[in-house]
């Protein structure tokens, strides 16, 4: 019996799918080969003798290591320690909600996951305050951009606002003083969303916390973190600092005494920039007015002179960018500022687009970013909050066909951080019994999956390797959505399994 972290020699036994299949001549199982943590060969079973550690794949599906392209990597780590607010159907719930929980051992108050939008009735302070009293009290929106706080924690923060809600900057300021818990609590939750990641098959993600990742991730992973790769974001209150310590996307970054086990996990990865706010919040810069707000066309935090410069310095200095743009207008701009700057990267979300824009978006080979669960999630707030919107709405078939390069990520803690729930909502464009949204925007199962990994299996390539107990081209949406993992390989070590 093999355990979590063993060094894998051999995997036998399994039915190679997606990335890599193409090169073998029939669908019969295999044995793969690995050596210093990349595949050396792939052959008919029992053709070759095994060698080193051998983890019976049992006739499973072999994919390629899974990767996350947008996690929020602490608040998913702590949203654990949450109260989870996305049952809530009304304000009034809600707070109720929070009356009735537990603090935190620093005496405060945290929730998260509610959707307002969607709410008949508003927060308020008044609310909040009657069933709070003077426990410091949060409530983060499940799109992280607005946040409710009662008058306790208004105090505790040193902000004002009428009805309790923080907008936008405000709102992110919050949640960066909610994640930055003491560095040993909050490294103990990485850990364990690091360790539930490799049980859904992830390899990699790139990690969007809003804070200095440069000194965070090697930390842990001399404390013993090795459950996946990560490319950290730098955002731009840190560009200077980050120019002058000389981090350049996709460059290797640990520190030198890292254990055996973590090295060659941690890359620089790009400048992220948050150039508009988000469905919904009811920010999301587009054409048209939100619905019974007619002077609300959303908001363009970064405007685009300013945008442009950021992306002529990044490109200078070596980073990619990732551009959160979610409205059209936003999208537009991003791509103008691709334009003029001569920057890569990727736009980030792009949940609604300019038919005009989607040629561009391929020309520029710029990469669309997107997260599938999130249509599904918000297909009833794009029917009341964006039904005037003229541009499309949560594009995946329309990208690809316009030659757009897509990576799939959930946004965690907005989705879960589970690859298989963002292919299934891609190949079926549903998950509650409701017919397809926009059954036009689907993806086939290959394209999902190659939406999801960085890798494909085949020798040369570094040694990710998920074992599935379904095959994932056949595989039905219910059964995309709930994959059973058997084992998961990282740079040949075994991270999750036996």
């Amino acid at each position: 019996m093999i355990g979590v972290g063993a060094r894998i020699g051999t995997v036998t036994g399994v039915r190679v799918a997606g990335p890599g299949r193409e090169f073998l001549v029939d669908d019969e199982p295999v044995d793969i080969f690995i050596e210093d943590g990349r595949i050396v060969d792939i052959a008919p079973v029992g053709a070759l003798a095994s060698r080193g550690e051998v983890l019976d794949g049992g006739g499973a599906w072999a994919v390629p290591g899974l990767w996350d392209n947008h996690v929020h990597t602490v608040q998913w780590a702590l949203a654990t320690e949450r109260v989870t607010l996305g049952s809530a159907v009304s304000a009034a719930e809600a707070a109720a909600i929070m009356a009735a929980a537990a603090p935190l051992p620093d005496g405060r108050k945290v929730g998260s996951g509610f959707r307002d939008a969607m709410w008949a009735d508003r927060p308020t302070l008044a609310l909040l305050d009657s069933v709070t009293g003077e426990v410091p009290t949060y409530l983060i929106n499940a799109d992280v951009h607005s946040t409710w706080l009662n008058s306790a924690a208004l105090r505790l923060e040193g902000f004002d606002s009428v009805d309790g809600m923080l907008r936008e900057e405000d709102a992110f300021e919050i949640s960066r003083r909610l994640n930055a818990v003491d560095p040993e609590r909050g490294d103990i939750a990485v850990g364990a969303a690091g360790e539930r990641a490799a049980s859904r098959g992830v390899t990699g993600l790139v990690d969007f916390d809003m804070a200095w990742n440069a000194d965070a991730w090697p930390r842990r992973v001399a404390a013993g973190f090795a459950a996946h790769r990560v490319e950290f974001a730098i955002y731009p209150f840190d560009l200077e600092r980050a120019i002058r310590a000389g981090l350049r996307t996709g460059e290797l970054h640990e520190h030198p005494g890292a254990p055996e086990a973590g090295r060659g996990l941690i890359h620089v990865g790009p400048l992220k920039i948050i150039s508009d706010g988000s469905l919904g919040t009811r920010t999301a810069a587009c054409s048209h007015s939100y619905p019974g707000d007619p002077e609300n066309f959303g908001v363009l935090t970064v405007p685009p002179a300013e945008l442009t410069e950021l992306l002529t310095v990044a490109a200078g200095s070596g980073l990619a960018v990732a551009v959160h743009a979610i409205g059209d207008r936003a999208v537009t701009g991003a791509l103008d500022a691709f334009t003029v700057s001569g920057a890569v990267g990727t736009i980030e979300h792009a949940q609604l687009v300019r038919h005009a824009d989607l040629a561009r978006f391929g020309r520029l080979g710029v990469v669309a970013s997107v997260q599938p669960q999130h249509a599904l999630d918000d297909r009833d707030l794009v029917g009341r909050h964006w039904a005037g919107q003229t541009s499309i709405g949560y594009p995946l078939g329309a990208l690809r066909d316009a030659g757009v390069e897509l990576r799939f990520g959930s946004d965690a803690p907005v989705a879960p951080l589970d690859p298989w729930q963002g292919i299934s909502a891609a190949v079926t464009r549903t998950d509650d019994g409701r017919e397809p949204w926009h059954p036009e925007e689907r993806l086939t199962r290959e394209q999902a999956l190659q939406a999801s990994v960085r890798t494909s299996l085949r020798p040369g390539e570094p040694a990710d390797i998920a074992l599935c107990g379904f095959d994932p081209l056949v595989a039905s949406g219910a059964d995309l959505r709930g994959m059973p993992i058997v084992a998961t390989v990282l740079a040949g070590r075994l991270t999750h399994g036996a």
